[in-house]
């Protein structure tokens, strides 16, 4: 009533009218902002879009900047490929807490999913996609990216200072594919990926860059010229590969006599001299980054086809062109053909070395085939002609046996299994040759075949039972049926395994 007569001293009748419909709308735009920020299921809060997808059996989760976070109290949806979460008390949890729990609801219409993932592409400032389950870590970057060596740190620096979820926010990352390792002490550099603001005390440009690059580490294994090619040159080709050439290598942990070795493959795979990121003098500047490698799967030496675009055939096709190599097929060998099948026989100076090599290849030159004997080397576009030039190749399991990605289609491979170390022989090299459409044979040494039995006694526990010794871990295991053996082969009981190879050479 007090409140009626002051607005009739005060004002016409026309501007009463005026001003009640002014404080209605006021009123209900209080009400609305209340409802909005103290209940989210009625509108979406400005924080981070995440985006939950599988990759084979990878799953990865994804950033977006400048999207929207609509909250679901105690559910955690996907719908056109955004992931909404929240907990009990409907407030946000950092990005790198979050684990999915329960079921997925996903919109049926994979279409309207493709839309989605379009839109996200075409029109976000920012994207990050990182890899949370698998053999090897690696995250996908756009955006204004700043790599500081000195740090180990990639900078995604963001426009919109309103994100605070972005504050603090990182991931670290061991860019090295072989998950299992990564977590012992000084094995691969680790690196930090980071969402900040624009503050002015980011680190600022010291060279810019404008095709995408990948950060990958050769620390490790790298030494070893298995783990070379299955940790690093296999995931590096599928990674880089899609690139088409325009693509800048950063290594980390870098050693030059690798890159020396390698150089023919790094060449065909970037156009451009890789960089050593450790170097703390500069601020790389790019607009897309691949931290870490992808394409690592539960094989070795392997390539899965179903989830990416290549092949192990890609890949040998591939190393043909880098090399030069000529030879595509191995030799079919023909009643009253002349040509005799060439056989290389790989030698070691160290541990499971053969020998009576002379014997071996008497016996072969004996059932026919052209011997040749050779030991890897640092030159690998050497040996990888070699090789490419026999229709089989025979040696004692080990990091040797790797150059079969040089071998030509249908060619043969006889792998010397050696006391004890049968689950190895099959994981590393008799799975990875079937994969690359390469004829598999191997011959397993008996006990006396072994240099073992000159330094145990008759009857103990390493000659007799080795799987007591695998019991003790990888490590005694390799000390001694990998670092002590060595292999005198009985060649009347391997006759049958070439006169094989031959038969397989007729068909």
């Amino acid at each position: 009533m007090i409140y009626d007569t002051l607005l009739a001293r005060s004002f016409s009748k026309h501007d009463q009218k005026k001003l009640g419909y002014g404080a209605l709308a006021a009123c209900f735009l209080v009400a609305l902002s209340f409802f909005t920020v103290c209940n989210p299921s009625l509108g979406p809060l400005p924080l981070l879009n995440l985006r939950l997808s599988k990759r084979g059996e990878q799953e990865v989760f994804g950033v977006n900047e400048t999207s929207t976070l609509h909250m679901a109290r105690d559910a955690e949806i996907i719908t056109n490929n955004t992931l909404a979460i929240s907990n009990a008390s409907g407030s946000a949890r950092s990005v790198n807490e979050i684990k999915v729990q329960g079921p997925l609801m996903v919109n049926a219409t994979s279409s309207s999913q493709q839309l989605a993932t379009d839109v996200v592409t075409k029109n976000e400032k920012m994207e990050l996609l990182c890899n949370i389950k698998g053999r090897s870590e690696f995250c996908e970057i756009k955006g204004d990216i700043r790599i500081d060596g000195n740090s180990s740190t990639a900078f995604i620096v963001s426009s919109e200072t309103d994100i605070l979820a972005a504050e603090n926010t990182s991931w670290s990352i061991r860019p090295y594919a072989r998950k299992e390792l990564v977590g012992i002490k000084d094995f691969a550099r680790k690196w930090s990926v980071k969402l900040v603001p624009d503050h002015p005390d980011i680190a600022h440009c010291t060279r810019n860059h404008s095709v995408p690059a990948i950060l990958f580490s050769v620390g490790g294994f790298s030494g070893n010229y298995f783990h070379a090619f299955t940790d690093i040159i296999v995931p590096l080709y599928a990674t880089a590969r899609p690139f088409n050439g325009e693509t800048q290598f950063l290594i980390t942990n870098n050693k030059s006599w690798w890159v020396a070795r390698f150089k023919t493959l790094l060449g065909a795979l970037s156009k451009y001299e890789p960089i050593d990121i450790d170097d703390r003098h500069n601020i790389h500047c790019f607009k897309s980054l691949t931290i870490g490698l992808k394409g690592r799967t539960k094989k070795e030496l392997n390539i899965d086809p179903s989830t990416s675009p290549y092949s192990m055939k890609n890949f040998r096709q591939f190393l043909s062109r880098s090399y030069s190599l000529n030879t595509t097929t191995a030799a079919q060998i023909r009643d009253g053909n002349k040509r005799k099948p060439r056989l290389l026989i790989i030698s070691r100076k160290r541990s499971r070395a053969f020998t009576n090599v002379g014997e071996i290849a008497k016996l072969a030159e004996s059932l026919s085939y052209q011997v040749v004997v050779a030991e890897p080397g640092p030159d690998v576009p050497g040996f990888a002609k070699i090789i490419n030039s026999c229709d089989v190749v025979m040696g004692v399991h080990g990091a040797g046996l790797t150059n079969i990605v040089f071998l030509p289609e249908n060619a043969i491979l006889i792998q010397v299994v050696p006391f004890g170390a049968g689950w190895s022989s099959r994981v590393c090299f008799e799975d990875p040759a079937k994969d690359m459409n390469i004829r598999y044979l191997d011959y397993k040494i008996g006990v006396e075949e072994s240099t073992l039995t000159q330094q145990y006694p008759a009857g103990h526990v390493v000659l007799r039972d080795p799987s007591v010794i695998a019991k003790q871990g990888w490590l005694a295991f390799t000390s001694i049926y990998l670092h002590k053996q060595n292999v005198t082969l009985d060649v009347d009981r391997f006759r049958p395994t070439l006169v094989k190879a031959l038969e397989l050479l007729h068909q």
